[in-house]
């Protein structure tokens, strides 16, 4: 098979678990800024695979492995991978949180406490932002163990939220100090086109609410400048940066937070 084969090919789960004991999975961050002051406030870590020399994002495979035991895997790895790259950093920059993709389907279970206190990630609690995507909200032991962690100091991020009224559902049940804009809403705020029919909502809620909003994809200056008059506080995207090596990441908070 060639490489452009093997390149564009779907992968199994074998592949998946291959890649994963063959240490073919690696892990960047993607830096989130604060659209008021312009610094660097955290960043989302996210899956890469090399795959035949091409890098995968998680988008080509993790849904693959949803509900399998290789979610729960890739989770507690990723916990793994962030304490051994950034512990000591983290704990330099107490005011810089991590955000992970969680599945819903290890909630509740133990496995996830236990991997943040084997790898020593437990110690950063309050640096920990769990992102649990709409369609993905647990059942209700993962609910209940969603809420206890927050009492705890663990702050829950509601992901790829497109402002319908199931988003508010959804907010209603968990204690949801963020939610994530979906790229796919903020790619509608364009220069010369009408304001979309979801800001003038989102600036409601946020004035009448304490959420925290990130955007994702934030890819020019008249997105960032459209969202910020809104009242969004946070967003990430090519405007500010791509993905990042823990190293990569750490150079751009001192080059950003340095201005």
């Amino acid at each position: 098979m060639t490489e452009r084969a093997v390149n564009e090919d779907t992968p199994t789960l074998e592949d998946v678990r291959a890649a994963m004991d063959r240490g073919e999975l690696f892990v960047e961050y993607q830096p989130i800024v604060s659209l008021v002051t312009q610094r660097c406030v955290g960043a989302e870590a996210l899956v890469r695979w090399l795959r035949a020399g091409t890098v995968w994002h998680a988008s080509r495979f993790v849904d693959l492995i949803e509900n399998t035991p290789l979610s729960g895997r890739l989770t507690y790895w990723v916990i793994d991978t962030i304490a051994q790259e950034l512990d000591h950093w983290l704990t330099e920059h107490s005011d810089i949180y991590i955000s992970i993709n969680v599945p819903p389907e290890i909630l509740g279970r133990g496995g996830l406490e236990y991997a943040a206190v084997r790898s020593g990630l437990r110690a950063h609690v309050s640096q920990i932002l769990l992102e649990i995507t709409e369609r993905g909200v647990p059942d209700q032991l993962g609910l209940n163990a969603l809420n206890q962690m927050a009492e705890h100091g663990v702050r829950l991020a509601l992901d790829d939220v497109f402002l319908s009224g199931a988003n508010l559902a959804v907010l209603s049940r968990g204690r949801f100090e963020v939610i994530k804009i979906d790229r796919k809403l903020i790619a509608q705020l364009a220069a010369h086109a009408p304001d979309p029919a979801w800001l003038p909502g989102l600036r409601s809620l946020l004035t009448h609410s304490e959420l925290q909003v990130i955007a994702e994809g934030v890819e020019s200056h008249y997105q960032a400048d459209a969202l910020a008059r809104a009242g969004v506080q946070m967003a990430q995207g090519f405007l500010f940066s791509s993905s990042l090596t823990a190293r990569g990441l750490m150079r751009f908070l001192e080059r950003t937070n340095a201005r």
